[in-house]
């Protein structure tokens, strides 16, 4: 009797046991104890748990019912908050309708790699990440639920978009370059061909200089010290300095910089070809200083050289300042042609 009793109760629990294990909740619940595990299930466990990834079970109608320790990391919600709540809990109300579509495809059978979407965690904030779906079959084939594994790809977003803002950058700066150049070239003239082709590359050069300052500060523009520095620099030498630079500092961004760069530039050509720049005598003064209303006064002064004539008609540099200054930077310039040193004088807001 004690022994069909016995009986009875064993095939009752082994019984019991065989419907537990037919349910999805029996594959994904957490184990009783770690001495009942296999090697191999232990394994799993245990790469499961310390996974980089939110790894989360859930059944076929949605619900959660495992939650590894990376998904209260990356989500906030500890596992006992959220196992046997709908995962529509992770899901912004705007993308309701992924849920349907994913669990319609699990249904199938079918595996989503590498699905790029976004998520909110328990404090409302929203992160994207990338999500893997398998479906989770019973020993007879059936799918009882889905596995999802979610990372965290809010960094490498932020370096796209870092990257992406990059491009649109180096794409606007070099419509900016070549606009400049093109304008360099149509406002150079001269009567020979050398000339000419003197005229372009020393304009081209100067852009070209003022573009490795704006590499040097990342792109936030150029201090006009070194902008001057550059143009005067090789005025600067045998004992005898020949420039004087003057002014507090001045951090110009990159398209007032390259007006004032070719500016400079011009006002240098003009005083080595005809100024006082012309003979080892003469010397240039180049001085800035803030106006009240928030102006830039920019003076440039020349003397020591030869008897100074005021031009009969404007030449073609001047052409190119007057360009950059009233134009380009919506600025005023005055030109006092004194006999003893051309006097240029430039009001602009930087």
């Amino acid at each position: 009797m004690l022994e069909q009793l016995s009986d009875q109760v064993r095939n009752c629990q082994e019984s019991e046991h065989s419907k537990q294990r037919a349910t999805f909740d029996e594959h994904v619940a957490e184990p009783a104890s770690d001495s009942f595990l296999p090697g191999a299930e232990q394994i799993l466990r245990s790469v499961v748990e310390n996974s980089d990834d939110a790894i989360i079970t859930k059944s076929l109608d949605g619900v959660i019912s495992s939650w590894n320790k990376s998904a209260e990391r990356i989500f906030g919600y500890a596992a006992e908050e959220v196992i046997g709540k709908p995962v529509t809990i992770l899901i912004p109300l705007e993308r309701h309708d992924e849920e349907p579509g994913i669990l319609a495809r699990l249904g199938r059978g079918e595996r989503i790699d590498h699905y790029e979407t976004v998520r909110r965690r328990k404090d409302g904030s929203l992160i994207d990440i990338s999500l893997t779906v398998s479906p989770v079959k019973d020993v007879h084939g059936k799918v009882v639920g889905a596995a999802k594994i979610a990372r965290d790809i809010t960094e490498r977003k932020r370096k796209d978009e870092h990257i992406a803002t990059l491009a649109r950058e180096a794409e606007h700066r070099t419509k900016n370059i070549l606009a400049t150049v093109q304008a360099t070239v149509h406002l150079s003239h001269s009567e020979t061909a050398d000339g000419l082709k003197s005229a372009i590359e020393g304009r081209i050069h100067a852009l070209a200089k003022l573009h490795d300052l704006f590499v040097q500060s990342r792109w936030t523009g150029a201090e006009l010290s070194h902008i001057a520095a550059q143009e005067l620099g090789p005025y600067v030498g045998e004992g005898k300095m020949r420039s004087r630079i003057d002014g507090p500092q001045v951090m110009l961004e990159p398209t007032t910089a390259q007006a004032i760069g070719v500016t400079l530039h011009e006002l240098v050509t003009n005083a080595a070809k005809y100024g006082s720049l012309s003979v080892r005598e003469g010397q240039v003064a180049v001085s800035w200083i803030r106006a009240p209303d928030k102006q830039l006064i920019l003076r440039w002064s020349e003397s020591g050289g030869p008897l100074v004539n005021k031009p009969t008609h404007q030449g073609f540099g001047t052409s190119v300042i007057e360009r950059m200054i009233q134009h380009q930077l919506k600025g005023e310039i005055h030109f006092d042609w004194r006999p003893e040193g051309l006097e240029c004088e430039i009001a602009f807001t930087p």
